[in-house]
């Protein structure tokens, strides 16, 4: 087992409360998958439907989690938005968070 670099002591509890939020924003399946789905690139809600293969509204409700937690945010195109992820740790989070999930 590999050891991970230990919190310091002296971590401000604030940083601890921001990371404690963000993996409470992450605990959902289907926000998992959104994030999986999104670290490939932008997409639409209706390529999230599909890809995931749950309705339109239940998309919807987790994507306004996700963009609350400020994990995703939104480009309009045209008459539709299109969703990506803030930052790309997020998606070396919850892709490692999978894999070693399957180990």
């Amino acid at each position: 087992m590999t050891s991970s670099p230990a919190v310091p002591a002296d971590e401000p509890i604030r940083a601890l409360e921001a990371a404690s939020e963000l993996l409470k924003a992450l605990a959902s399946p289907v926000r998992l998958g959104i994030v999986r789905e999104l670290a490939e690139g932008e997409k639409y809600v209706h390529e999230l439907v599909t890809a995931l293969g749950v309705s339109q509204p239940l998309v919807s409700q987790h994507l306004r989690v996700l963009r609350n937690s400020r994990i995703v945010t939104t480009r309009r195109q045209a008459r539709e938005i299109r969703y990506r992820l803030t930052d790309d740790h997020i998606a070396h989070i919850v892709l490692d968070a999978i894999r070693h999930a399957q180990e």
